[in-house]
This record gives C-alpha cells, structure tokens and sequence, in this order.
C-alpha cells in the first residue's frame, strides 16, 4: 500500500492514526480505559479522557504492571513488557476501515495464569485474521494483584471489569474500524479462557458477544479465601495492612517483587496460592460454570471449546519437574488425588487405561482432566448443538514437550513464522495444520460453524493433528465414566470435579 495516506479512525473519544502493514490496517494502543494509577488503583475502570486532534496509534500501548517468567519458562515462553501507565489498551487488524464493511470480530484476551501476558505477544499478531476477512481485536487488562486481588475496600475482579469495558469499546467503536459489533466472537486461551467463561456467565457482558472460544481454559471460581490469603502473605512482606488503600500507596516494583515470591510454588499441576476471578454478587453473581450448566444464561451463544493431548508438559517439563514427579511415585499420586478431590478407583482407573504412562503423565493427565477436560465435557453436555469441541494433538518439535499447553496458538493465529512460536513449536511445524486450526477460527467467526458436527450423544472431536483431519467420537469417555463413576461412590455432587 505505498502511497497511501496514513488510516485515520474517529473513536468515541477522538481520532486515532494507524498504519498500512502488508495489505490490512493496524492501529495498536488505543486506550478503551482510563489508565488505573493514583485513585483509580484498585477500582474498577473509567472512561479514558477525550483528547483534541489525531492520536499515534502505530505502536503497542504498555503493558500492565507484572513480574517476569523464570528463567526456565522464559526459554518457551514470549512476554514483553512496556513501561507506561495506560496499561487498558487495546489494538485492532482490519483489512477495511470503513463503517460499510460490517465484518465479523474477533476480540482475544491472553493467557497467563492472570499475572503475565499482554497483547503484544507476537504470536497473537492479528494479520492473518484480518487478512481472511475477520476484524481481530486483542486487548490488555490488570493483571495480578491489582487485577485480582481480594480487599476490603475495593470491588473484587477489577481485571475482568476492564475486559468488560474493552468489550463495551468494540460495541461502540468498531463499526467505525469496519467490524459489525452484532458479530463479536470473543475467544481466548488458558486464563483468557477462564475469563471468557466468566463473561459468558457474567450479567454485565450478556449481549456483548454472540460466540466464544475457550482454549484450554475452562468456566470457575477460585476460593476467596485463597486469594485473601496470597494478599495476606503480600502484606506482611511488605508490612502494610491488607487493604487496596494501603496497596495503592505501595512502590509498583515492590508489590511485583512480593506477589512473584508469594506464587513462587503456584503450579496448576501442583496448586500452591494463586489469583483467580471469584464469585462477587455482582459481576461474578454465582460459579460461572455452574451458571452455564444450570442456568439458563447466554444460551444463544455459540460455544468452541477445546484442550492440548498433553497440557501438562508445558507445567513440569520447565524446571525439571517432570522427572522430580516420576521420582516422587506414590506421594505425587497422592498429592495429585488431594487435588483433584477424587478417589483411589480414579488413579486405578487411569493406570489401568495408561499401563504404559510414568507417573508425571499419569498425574499431569488426571489433573489436566480436573482442570479443563471435565468441566468442558459438562459445558459441552448441557449445551448441545450450539457446542463444537476438538483436541490438539500435535507434537512439538522440541524435547519432551509433547502437544503441551499454549501450542496451539501459533497455528490458531497462523503465526507459525515469528520466532515466539517457535519458542514451543521448534523449526519445521506444519503450515497446512494451521491452515486447517486457523481456518476453522475463521469460519467460526464468520458463521458460528467451524466445519466439524456440533456436539451430541456421540460426542464428536475434531483433533488436529498433521496429515488428514480426522472426527473422532468420544475419545475421553473413559476417563469421564471414571469421574462420573467415583462420584456416584462418594456421594457427592459433580460440581466438586471442577473446582480447585
């Protein structure tokens, strides 16, 4: 597009200048949110300030305020950081910046276990949704402590209260950037796909999108106590009281420093103290699982819900702990039935299917089931139809890895070609497995169909894998009847098997 004038875009709170970039348009940082410095720490979001003539929007805005990956998952993982306080930004790829074009949007919220990421993560780059036809919005939110944590004098989630107001911007804003704000499909991974399940559940969101995607990342609720406790812990190392007025007045750098040494332990194979979205009474009315299962609650949404074969490996292969679990034997398989909260028969039953698996495997795939595949298969059973569920399952190129958690994403966006995807892919991936990955996002985005049967009583998986696509029927439904199975024999409800 040389010689193209320099694309301007009116906002609901001024203009904004981006650029031409390998035939679509980008604009990058555009505040939908007050930056949530001074008074406005801790709170929930504000308007961001109307400004007077045309605002840069070339460059990516700051990141929210977070601590660095260990040395051990930085060598795989990508994670910039940029100084700033306008940290509620977001960036928009559109291949039409005109009010006509009424296309559909993809609106991404990152992963990160709710303490790192942002959107400036190269392998989330919008260019080949833009490029196929899709208006890819991705966005930053507050992270950690300020995002997360759980005080007496502050509403709780302040981090998915920013998702809701970028959610809000794109209703109001889009059309002008060429989306059609009626064709919003929100879609995220890891914690971003915990968030989506929050919204999906969340009254304050109900309308703002019309499909979700939740990658590897399942609808729930953490324990308030839990989160009370890592503030707790904050608090006494940095010898203030426990509240979002004494945290707000704290240096920024030595509240990271604390909350990196009190999650120090935190693993989602293992547990340990973590920040995650709670029940409030107000965004987070009630267990956002139990809402969508129960409840009658975005009903007329279309859902795309899937795992990695082995999410696991991306938790204990850094560092060396998958061999520390294979060593520690019965005592990790106990650890890992705390847990998950489930039986003997349960490891039994996995040893039995596995005769072959370590005991690393056996306890990353028994959590991994805990976490994200049961909880989904419920999401999935009282939403038939509407519900299109896959599996990834292929390999990384690297050692040990396996097809591990956040794989996916390289060939969801077809981004295969930046060095951060290669961080966990290797050299070599499969570009016509991200044409059929990214495609079938594409197609989801356009239509609410992404080219597999809906789920039904055959449960039907679309596993990507390289060679031809294949549709398998129930995959898992062995381990699912162990669960079920052991249920019946406690007495307890099922809702127990989601819950950390």
């Amino acid at each position: 597009m040389a010689g193209q004038t320099e694309p301007v875009v009116h906002t609901p709170h001024g203009a904004v200048r981006g650029r031409h970039e390998r035939g679509i348009t980008v604009f990058r940082g555009i505040p939908y949110a007050a930056p949530p410095v001074g008074p406005r720490r801790f709170r929930p979001p504000a308007p961001p300030d109307p400004w007077d003539g045309v605002r840069d929007a070339t460059a990516f805005g700051p990141t929210a305020p977070k601590p660095p990956y260990s040395e051990a998952f930085a060598q795989y993982l990508s994670d910039p950081a940029i100084p700033g306080d306008d940290c509620l930004n977001l960036n928009v790829w559109t291949p039409e910046p005109s009010p006509g074009a009424r296309l559909p949007v993809l609106v991404w919220l990152h992963g990160g276990a709710l303490t790192r990421g942002s959107s400036a993560v190269p392998v989330y780059d919008g260019h080949s949704f833009a490029r196929d036809g899709v208006v890819c919005v991705s966005l930053n939110y507050r992270l950690g402590v300020e995002g997360y944590g759980l005080f007496p004098d502050a509403p709780a989630n302040p981090g998915l209260r920013d998702q809701i107001a970028a959610l809000e911007w794109v209703r109001d804003a889009i059309a002008a950037f060429g989306g059609d704000p009626d064709r919003v499909t929100l879609a995220g991974q890891s914690a971003g796909a915990i968030s989506v399940g929050a919204l999906l559940a969340a009254p304050r969101a109900q309308g703002l999108f019309r499909r979700a995607v939740l990658q590897s990342g399942a609808p729930e609720a953490g324990e308030r106590d839990k989160v009370r406790r890592m503030v707790r812990r904050m608090a006494a190392r940095l010898k203030i009281p426990a509240t979002a007025e004494s945290f707000a007045a704290a240096d920024r750098d030595q509240l990271l420093r604390a909350q990196a040494e009190v999650s120090r332990l935190s693993s989602p194979v293992l547990g340990g103290p973590a920040f995650g979205i709670v029940v409030d009474g107000d965004v987070v009315p009630r267990d956002p699982l139990e809402a969508l299962v129960e409840g009658d609650v975005a009903r007329g949404v279309d859902l795309m819900m899937g795992w990695t074969r082995d999410e696991y490996r991306l938790w204990l292969v850094p560092g060396g702990l998958l061999e520390r679990v294979d060593r520690l034997g019965a005592v990790a398989l106990a650890g890992a039935r705390a847990r998950c909260r489930c039986g003997t028969e349960v490891v039994r039953g996995y040893r039995a299917l596995y005769p072959d698996a370590g005991t690393a495997e056996t306890v990353g795939q028994l959590v991994t089931d805990h976490l994200l595949r049961i909880p989904l298969h419920r999401l999935a059973d009282a939403r038939p139809g509407s519900s299109y569920v896959y599996e990834f399952a292929w390999p990384s190129n690297l050692p040990d890895l396996g097809a591990c958690h956040a794989l996916e994403l390289g060939f969801v966006f077809d981004s295969g070609d930046v060095p951060a995807s290669r961080r966990l892919a290797g050299e070599g991936a499969p570009q016509e497995l991200a044409d059929a990955m990214h495609g079938a996002w594409v197609r989801f985005a356009r239509s609410g169909d992404p080219g597999w049967p809906a789920w039904d009583a055959t449960h039907p998986v679309r596993v990507f894998d390289a060679g031809e696509p294949t549709v398998t029927h129930g995959p898992r439904d062995a381990e699912f009847d162990l669960w079920k199975a052991d249920v019946t024999m406690r007495g307890t409800r099922s809702r127990r098997l989601v819950r950390r």
